[in-house]
Order: structure tokens, then C-alpha cells, then sequence
């Protein structure tokens, strides 16, 4: 069985009516980055940094899975599906996908600030200040803030090492180190990139672009490969 590997970023969910980050409109025209995604910001304004993720939260419960997230799910039917996602909902879990790594951490959990290894499932309940862990120090989201380490890579580089099918959906390959798992797509691996945008793929592979919204274009996906590989 072929294995398929997708790397996805916020297009992905959009059409679920989760907000972008880069986009015109988007949640970053409304927060400063360093305000509500930082360490600094943690250490500066705990309240705002609680705020803007329990938001996130409650809005999530809301949001349902695209028929790009389902389509994605039923592709395990046919391939070895991994999916890498750049996107903190649950969106892809929920769709019915098995195999999900999380690059950038989860909005449904939460995790110790002095132990990073106690995760806690939180749902869709929010964070507040004097919410502790086992160890007595305060709960935060279980997110990887700008300027902190991104411990799932090393992960995600030996997933994408073993890519027979390499598909990107809804991700301007420019937040690093994410973007960076291009680099390892093996040479005879078939890539692809759905995005309804003008996407940069650096490097020298070759690349079938289906200009669409992700919902759309797996579907385009799921009807080329299946002829491609000679699924039915």
C-alpha cells in the first residue's frame, strides 16, 4: 500500500469557518503575534494570552469537519495516510483520519508550565489563571509559540522520508521549520499542491498543482491518484 503523506496548514480548515492567521480579515489584523503567541507574551499578559485561546476553543466546538478533511479520511481506505498538520483543531481527527501529528500543538489540550511532558485533554473548556497541573504549576495551552522549539519535527521529517505521495494543502510553505519537510520528500515520491493562492515549492521537485480550495481539490486528488494507482 502506497504511502501518502499530507502536509496541511490553515486553507485546510478554512472552509470549516475556522478564521486564518495570514490572510486579509485574519486573526493577526485583530492580535499582534507577539501579544497572544509568544513566551513573552505568556510572561507579559497571561490574561490576553487565556483570552485569545479560549476563544479559539469555543469557536472550534462550533466548526465541523470539510469535505477536504473527509475526503482525506476516506483516502485511508486506498493508501497509508499520514497526516502532518501545521493547523492546532481537531478537525482532521474528527473527520475520521487515524494517523494525525500536530506540528504546532493542540487547542483541546493543555499542558504544565514547568513540565512540558504533563498534557492534559481539556475538550473545549477553557483555561483560566490558577489552573494548575499535578506539580502545582500553571496550566497553558498546549500550543508551540513563535520562537520555541517544534518537538514533533524530527517526527515529521521521517514520516515525509518514506513518502510514496506527497500533498500539500493550504499552506504558503513559509512558516519554518514546517515549510522546511519539502526538502525531504524523496526524489521519486509524486507531489502535490492544492491551493486555491500562488504557492512558492522551493527545490527541484516536480509538482501537480490543483488550484483550489482544499474541499474541491482532494476531491480532484482522490479521482487522479485512484486512476493513477489503479484503486477502485
Amino acid at each position: 500500500m502506497e504511502h501518502l503523506v499530507v502536509l496541511s496548514g490553515a486553507g485546510m480548515s478554512a472552509e470549516s469557518g475556522i478564521r486564518t492567521f495570514r490572510d486579509s480579515g485574519g486573526l493577526w489584523e485583530e492580535y499582534d503575534v507577539r501579544d497572544v503567541a509568544s513566551p513573552e507574551a505568556w510572561r507579559k499578559n497571561r490574561e490576553l494570552v487565556l483570552r485569545f485561546y479560549n476563544e479559539r476553543r469555543r469557536q472550534l466546538e462550533h466548526c465541523q469537519p470539510n469535505k477536504g478533511h473527509i475526503g482525506l479520511a476516506e483516502l485511508e481506505k486506498y493508501f497509508d495516510v499520514d497526516i502532518i498538520t501545521q493547523n492546532i483543531d481537531n478537525l482532521h481527527e474528527r473527520a475520521g483520519s487515524k494517523k494525525v501529528l500536530h506540528l504546532h500543538g493542540e487547542l483541546t489540550k493543555a499542558r504544565s508550565t514547568a513540565d512540558p511532558s504533563l498534557i492534559y485533554e481539556i475538550g473545549y473548556n477553557d483555561i483560566r489563571n490558577g489552573d494548575k497541573c499535578a506539580k502545582g504549576s500553571q496550566l497553558r495551552p498546549h500550543i508551540v509559540w513563535f520562537g520555541e522549539p517544534v518537538p514533533m519535527m524530527d517526527k515529521a521529517v521521517d514520516i515525509t522520508l518514506t513518502a510514496d505521495i506527497f500533498v500539500v494543502i493550504g499552506t504558503s510553505l513559509n512558516v519554518y521549520p514546517a515549510a522546511g519537510l519539502i526538502n525531504f520528500v524523496p526524489s521519486g515520491a509524486s507531489v502535490w499542491l492544492i491551493d486555491p493562492n500562488e504557492v512558492y515549492v522551493p527545490g527541484k521537485l516536480k509538482v501537480e498543482v490543483i488550484k483550489t480550495g482544499a474541499s474541491e481539490g482532494v476531491a480532484i486528488l482522490t479521482s487522479r491518484l485512484m486512476e493513477m494507482y489503479g484503486k477502485d
